[in-house]
C-alpha cells in the first residue's frame, strides 16, 4: 500500500487556519507563539524545497508543539472555562485546538516522509554516541593473523 502524497503547503496552510481559530478565545499567548513559530519554520520547509534541515526542524517542532498544547490544554483549559462561562466562541476557539492537536501526529507522519524523500536519515541521529550490533570491525576468534617475518639477525661490527 503506497502513502498519499500531501502537500505541505496543505498541511501549514490547515495548521495555520486551526491554530488562527484556536487563539481567538481563552488559550494565553504561549500557545499562539509556540505554534506560529512552528508553522514559520513551515514556511521555510516550503521555501527551500532541497532543505532536509528544514523539514527536519518542523518535524521536531510539530512534535513538540504536541507536547506544549496538551500541557497548555491541561493548565489553562479549566481556568478559561470557569471565567469565560463557557461561551461558545470559548467553545469553538477550544474545539479548532483540539482539533489541530489531533491532526498533529498526522502530519508528523507526513512531514516525516518528506524528511525521508528529501534525503534525510531514516534513522534521525542527534549526534548522540550509540551502541550497534554491527562487528564488522572486529576480528574474528578464529581468524588466525598471517605469521610475522622473524626480526633480522642483529649484526655486532
Amino acid at each position: 500500500m503506497e502513502i498519499p502524497a500531501i502537500n505541505l503547503k496543505a498541511i501549514i496552510l490547515v495548521h495555520w487556519l486551526l491554530t488562527l481559530w484556536g487563539c481567538m478565545n481563552g488559550l494565553p499567548d504561549s500557545f499562539a507563539w509556540g505554534n506560529f513559530s512552528v508553522l514559520a519554520v513551515g514556511l521555510w520547509a516550503v521555501g527551500q524545497r532541497d532543505s532536509v534541515d528544514a523539514v527536519l526542524m518542523l518535524l521536531i517542532g510539530l512534535s513538540l508543539t504536541i507536547l506544549t498544547d496538551i500541557v497548555h490544554f491541561g493548565v489553562y483549559y479549566p481556568l478559561m472555562e470557569s471565567l469565560t462561562n463557557s461561551s461558545d466562541a470559548f467553545r469553538f476557539s477550544a474545539s479548532m485546538a483540539i482539533l489541530s492537536l489531533l491532526l498533529k501526529p498526522v502530519s508528523c507522519f507526513f512531514v516525516y516522509q518528506m524528511y525521508r524523500e528529501r534525503g534525510g536519515d531514516y534513522n534521525l541521529h542527534f549526534g548522540f554516541p550509540s551502541v550497534t550490533r554491527d562487528r564488522t570491525a572486529y576480528d574474528s576468534l578464529d581468524h588466525q593473523p598471517p605469521a610475522a617475518d622473524p626480526a633480522p639477525p642483529f649484526n655486532q661490527a
